[in-house]
C-alpha cells in the first residue's frame, strides 16, 4: 500500500543503509561508497517486535540509551536448534540512527502504524497462569526474566496469576470475569494446559447452559486463544506442535500472534465426559508408568525413567476388547511416512471438507455425531486379546527423548488419531519396540505390533472379566478398589468438572490410592495386577472402560510458521462437534 512506504537513509553503525518500508516488508540494504546495494535484509511486518527510540537491549535486562537521532527495532530471529525437528526463535535487534529526530519519528511511528494495521491478530491483553511446582520449580524465574520483557515490549498487558493449588486455574477461568483477554497463557507443563483448556472449555458450555455430558449436544466455540510457556516435567504438547522447549520461542509467536490448528478429543465413561484430550491416552504399559511414578515425585522428571524401567521389569500384559471406527484410509495412513508441517495438505483437506457446506456449528456437529450412531456400528472394527499396551494418540506425541514420537506421521488437525496396539510379546521384542522411540527406526515394523488411522475407538474389557479381575486384585493398578470406581462414575454422571476436581489435574493421588495396591515387579513377585489404569495426557484415569470420540473441538495454538515446521504455543477458537477437532486457519 503505497501511503505505508517509507524510504530513506539510516545508518547501522558507521555503515549506510537503505531503508525501505512497505505495508508488509521492512528492508535495509547496505550501500558502499559508490552507492552499490551489497547485503540486504529483510524482516516481514508481521515478524517486528516492537520499536523504541534511543539505543535499547531487552534480554537479558533492558537497558536503555536516550538519544535523539537513534531507534531500536526488535523482530523474529530463527537460528538453528542443534539437533531438535523445529527451529529456535531469537529476538533479533539492529539499532538504527538517522540525521535528524523529524526522520526518527517519523520512522517509528510509522513502523508502529504498520503493526497495527498489518498485524490484527497480535493479542493485546493477557491472563496469565504460573505454575511454580512444575518441572524444575523454574515456571516463575522463566516468565518474569524471559516472557514478562518480551510482553513490554510488545506493548501487551497481562495479568499474572501464581498458582498455589491444583485446579485453581481451572477454577478461575470457571469463576471469573474474563472480559477483556484476548487470551490465557500457561507457564508450566502439559498439566497446566490441561487445566486451562478444561477450564475455558467448562466455561463456555455453562454460559450457553449446555451439559457435556449430553453427547448430542452441540457444544459452544470459545473464542479464546491459549498459550503455552514451556516450563514443565516433559512438556509433550508444546514440543509436538513447536518442535523444540524453549520459552523465549513460544513468547514470540504468541506475540506476532501466529496460529496453529490443533485437534483436541472428548474420552467418555459410563455415559459421561470424563476429560479432553489432545496428546495420548494410554492403558497398560503407559498407565503403569504413571501410576508408579505419581509414587516419586520427589524425583523430579527423573521419576520417569525409574518408573519405566520398573514397569517394564514386572513384564505385565492385560487382556481387553478394541473396537475402533477407521478413518478414509485414502486420506492418510500412519505409515505413509509424512510429517504433519505448517500448511500441512492433509489436514487442510479435512479442515475445508468439514466446513464446506456448514455455516454454523450446529449443523457441523449433527453431521460429525451422525458418524458414531447405531446407522455406521457395521463400520467398526474389533479386536480382543491380551495387549502390552493400547495407545491412541492425537498428534506425534514426540519429546526430546523421542524425537519422532509414538506415531510420527500423525496429524495436528484432521480430526483422526492413531491407534497403537503391541500385543503380548517376550520381553526383549518389547523393548525393541520401546528403544526405537528413540532413533529413526520404525516402531511399526514389528509382528506383534499394529496401528490404525481411526475417528472413534471403545475399551472394555472381556466379558465378566471385570468383576473377576476386581474380586482377585482388590482394584485397579492405581489403587482404586470398587467402592471408590463406584463413587467415581457417580460424580462423572453430575459433570466433568466435578470428576476432575475429585481426581485433581495434576495426577495426584491420595494416600489411599498409593498405598492400597503396592507396585509388583514381575521378576521377584508372583502375583502382578490384573488390571491396569489409563493415561490421558498425564493424568490418571481410574477406569477401564471408555469410548474416545475423535472428531470435535479444534483449538488454534499460535506458533505455527507459515513456511517452517511446526512452531505453536496458543490455543483459539474451539468449534464443537464432540470428539475430535477441526478449525479453518485464518492464517493460512
Amino acid at each position: 500500500m503505497e501511503t505505508d512506504r517509507l524510504e530513506s537513509s539510516l545508518w547501522v553503525g558507521n555503515k549506510r543503509c537503505r531503508a525501505v518500508l512497505t505495508g508488509w516488508h521492512f528492508n535495509w540494504t547496505e550501500v558502499d561508497k559508490k552507492n552499490r546495494d551489497k547485503k540486504t535484509i529483510s524482516v516481514p511486518v508481521a515478524e517486528v517486535v516492537g520499536v523504541e527510540e534511543g539505543r535499547v537491549e531487552i534480554l537479558p535486562q533492558k537497558v536503555v540509551v536516550e538519544t535523539d537521532k537513534d531507534f531500536t527495532v526488535f523482530y523474529v530471529k530463527r537460528s538453528s536448534s542443534g539437533g531438535s525437528s523445529g527451529l529456535l526463535w531469537r529476538l533479533g535487534r539492529t539499532q538504527f540512527s538517522c540525521l535528524s529526530r523529524v526522520l526518527r519519528d517519523q520512522w517509528t511511528n510509522q513502523l508502529r502504524t504498520v503493526l497495527k494495521t498489518h498485524s490484527p491478530l497480535r493479542p493485546h491483553k493477557l491472563l496469565v497462569f504460573i505454575n511454580p511446582f512444575g518441572g524444575k520449580r523454574k515456571g516463575r524465574k522463566i516468565y518474569h526474566s524471559v516472557v514478562a520483557p518480551l510482553f513490554e515490549l510488545a506493548g501487551i498487558s497481562s495479568h499474572v496469576i501464581v498458582t498455589e493449588r491444583a485446579n485453581q486455574a481451572r477454577d478461575h477461568l470457571l469463576k471469573k470475569d474474563l472480559t477483556g483477554f484476548d487470551g490465557v497463557v500457561c507457564v508450566g507443563g502439559d498439566g497446566m494446559f490441561s487445566e486451562i483448556l478444561h477450564g475455558l472449555i467448562g466455561r463456555t458450555q455453562q454460559e450457553a447452559g449446555l451439559c457435556e455430558n449430553d453427547p448430542s449436544v452441540t457444544l459452544q466455540p470459545c473464542l479464546l486463544h491459549i498459550g503455552i510457556i514451556p516450563a514443565g516435567s516433559t512438556d509433550c504438547v508444546c514440543y509436538a506442535t513447536v518442535g523444540v522447549i524453549d520459552p523465549l520461542t513460544s513468547a514470540l509467536h504468541i506475540i506476532i500472534g501466529d496460529s496453529q490448528p490443533l485437534d483436541v478429543c472428548s474420552v467418555h465413561h459410563a455415559s459421561a465426559l470424563v476429560r479432553y484430550s489432545v496428546s495420548m491416552l494410554g492403558y497398560g504399559f503407559y498407565g503403569d508408568v504413571l501410576t508408579e511414578s505419581e509414587k516419586h515425585r520427589w524425583m523430579g522428571p527423573l521419576r520417569y525413567d525409574y518408573s519405566g524401567t520398573m514397569v517394564y521389569l514386572s513384564n505385565r500384559s492385560y487382556a481387553g476388547i478394541v473396537q475402533y471406527l477407521p478413518a478414509d484410509p485414502l486420506l492418510s495412513s500412519p505409515r505413509d511416512k509424512t510429517r504433519c508441517l505448517s500448511g500441512c495438505s492433509v489436514c487442510s483437506r479435512s479442515t475445508e471438507k468439514l466446513f464446506h457446506h456448514f455455516s454454523d456449528s450446529s449443523s457441523l456437529y449433527s453431521s460429525h455425531f451422525s458418524q458414531y450412531s447405531s446407522e455406521t456400528e457395521g463400520e467398526w472394527m474389533t479386536v480382543e486379546g491380551n495387549f502390552r499396551c493400547v495407545s491412541l494418540t492425537c498428534m506425534s506425541s514426540s519429546c526430546p527423548r523421542s524425537p519422532l514420537g509414538l506415531s510420527p506421521s500423525a496429524h495436528l488437525a484432521d480430526g483422526t488419531g492413531d491407534l497403537i496396539l503391541v500385543w503380548d510379546t517376550n520381553p526383549l521384542g518389547f523393548l525393541k519396540f520401546l528403544y526405537r522411540h528413540t532413533s529413526t527406526q520404525d516402531q511399526f515394523d514389528l509382528p506383534f505390533v499394529e496401528v490404525h488411522r481411526v475417528k472413534a475407538v471403545r475399551f472394555c474389557l472381556p466379558s465378566g472379566k471385570g468383576e473377576e479381575q476386581y474380586e482377585k486384585t482388590g482394584g485397579s493398578s492405581g489403587g482404586v478398589d470398587e467402592g471408590e470406581t463406584k463413587s467415581v462414575e457417580t460424580e462423572s454422571s453430575n459433570g466433568s468438572q466435578q470428576h476432575l476436581a475429585e481426581t485433581g489435574t495434576r495426577g495426584e493421588l491420595t494416600n489411599e490410592e498409593k498405598t492400597a495396591n503396592p507396585f509388583l515387579c514381575g521378576l521377584c513377585c508372583s502375583k502382578s495386577p490384573a488390571l491396569s489404569v489409563w493415561n490421558c495426557d498425564g493424568e490418571i484415569l481410574p477406569f477401564t472402560d471408555i469410548f474416545r470420540f475423535m472428531a470435535s473441538w479444534c483449538i488454534c495454538m499460535p506458533g505455527a510458521s507459515r513456511t517452517e515446521k511446526l512452531y505453536t504455543a496458543a490455543v483459539r477458537n474451539v468449534t464443537s462437534v464432540k470428539g475430535y477437532a477441526f478449525y479453518k486457519n485464518s492464517r493460512n
